[in-house]
């Protein structure tokens, strides 16, 4: 008998890609407050230093040296309602209804510094979040053979430099150091395996096993679930790319590109049996039964690229509009197999078949006076998940909506400060997600579980930024 369970590493793998923030998948999307208010349409801007993520030739358009500091706060609001979520057995998973599984807040920072070298050439550093999520549905709700809990963190640092050709072409290439951490946790079908082996030569086994070893079997009849927990990290690299073009003093159009990054997530897989039944005897069997022990897990994986097609225009001395187009290459995320570097455990397989996707965004500036800008913008965002059989409960994504409203105010000829609200609401999504896997399989690894409910989703993101140049 081998009771397979799915591993704990799952979410882990999905990392490749926050509750997301502005930008579909796992990306945390806004990486800076000053483009947050414009709903990230002012690539093509290139104001400050935060242009280095964004489009590393607008460097070239920053003198002397920049500084900015930001911080968003991302503030999610999100219920799920189970609509028959099941066992592998084809009965009721049970448990209990879940709505407060997203933080109250998750804060995310980024820092960025330019200094000009010369008149042809500037160099600068980035700091930010890439990409980030944290949920915790609890040990009891119905999807939680699927997922319990997840927390993943990544941060990158981007090194990068910029080449005035001219006053018409410059150019930015920049290189990315990446680091993923993730946890995550998961219960283990435990009541399911024991109710499919009912009756069954190998139940009988295990029984007897149970007799010979001093346990008592009539605990079987009360059996509870188990428990996973996971953890990985690793450090990965890629590069980044930039070009503007100046039209005229008014009117500049940028392109940039940003690289996948390959990842190879390791870290450990602990399982608990001690609370499945209250006899210690029968839990120690039950586990042995699984064959599940702790070990290592792998998974290798691509992060996507980003293309992005963007522009600005000065329309007259207080008015000036902008927009970006950013096509993600989500279908780098297929199929994952998850290893148990070790074992005899067969790979977990987590169906994805991620879509590309296109988000486009449109904004404006105004210039209030000399002192003070206001900022407003819309996007459209596609997600990545390619239908409700594909939905998986670590990443409940949908389309979604965004309106952003900004201001920078000069503090001094040096100084200034930026703010920006923003709003997301997501399509409903409705989730269908069946893990392929019995748990009876030896072939592979899985609960076998069918999460199946509607997401509700929308999402407040506020920022705040200081900006300095000397």
């Amino acid at each position: 008998m081998k009771p397979d369970y799915l591993p704990l590493i799952v979410a882990a793998a999905l990392a490749a890609m926050s509750t997301s923030a502005a930008a579909s998948g796992y990306r945390f999307g806004s990486q800076s407050v000053a483009a947050q208010g414009t709903a990230d349409a002012n690539a093509a801007e290139a104001a400050d230093a935060s242009t280095l993520f964004y489009n590393p030739a607008g460097m070239s358009r920053l003198q002397g040296q920049h500084f900015s500091a930001g911080t968003t706060a991302v503030v999610p609001h999100s219920t799920y309602t189970d609509t028959g979520s099941k066992r592998f057995t084809g009965t009721a998973t049970g448990g209990a209804a879940t709505d407060e599984y997203a933080p109250d807040f998750v804060v995310a920072p980024s820092l960025y510094y330019t200094k000009q070298i010369n008149s042809q050439w500037t160099a600068g550093m980035g700091l930010f979040v890439p990409y980030g999520t944290k949920l915790n549905y609890g040990d009891n709700w119905h999807g939680r053979y699927a997922l319990t809990n997840i927390k993943l963190e990544a941060i990158a640092l981007n090194p990068s430099a910029s080449f005035k050709l001219n006053e018409r072409h410059s150019f930015g290439f920049g290189a990315t150091a990446e680091f993923m951490k993730a946890e995550l946790g998961q219960a283990v079908d435990v009541p399911g395996t024991v109710a499919a082996l009912a009756g069954t030569p190998n139940s009988a086994a295990l029984v007897r096993q149970i007799v010979a070893l001093g346990g008592n079997p009539a605990a079987l009849a009360a059996v509870k679930d188990g428990r996973g927990e996971n953890d990985g990290k690793d450090w990965g690299f890629g590069f980044n790319l930039g070009y503007m073009f100046q039209l005229n003093q008014d009117t500049r159009f940028g392109m940039s590109y940003r690289s996948p990054i390959s990842h190879k997530l390791k870290g450990s897989t602990v399982w608990d049996f001690s609370r499945v039944t209250s006899d210690q005897v029968v839990n120690k069997v039950l586990a042995a039964s699984s064959r599940k022990v702790n070990s290592a897990a792998l998974v290798a994986l691509r992060t996507p690229e980003t293309l992005s097609l963007n522009g600005f225009h000065q329309i007259n001395a207080r008015w000036a509009a902008m927009g970006d187009v950013t096509w993600t290459r989500h279908s780098r995320l297929g199929d994952l197999h998850i290893e148990f570097p070790g074992t005899d455990e067969g790979d977990e397989v987590i169906r994805q078949q991620w879509k590309n996707t296109v988000r486009v965004s449109l904004g404006a500036n105004y210039q209030f006076d000399d002192k003070l800008t206001l900022r407003g913008g819309i996007a459209h965002d596609q997600t990545p998940v390619n239908g409700d059989q594909l939905r998986h409960p670590a990443l409940p994504d949908s389309d979604r909506n965004q309106l952003s409203f900004g201001a920078n105010y000069t503090l001094s000829p040096r100084a200034s400060i930026d703010l920006a609200y923003s709003y997301l609401h997501f399509k409903d999504a409705h989730a269908d997600y069946r893990n392929n896997c019995s748990p009876l399989t030896a072939a592979c690894t899985g609960n076998g579980e069918t999460t199946r409910g509607t997401y509700q989703t929308r999402l407040q993101l506020l920022g705040v930024a200081f900006n300095y140049r000397y």
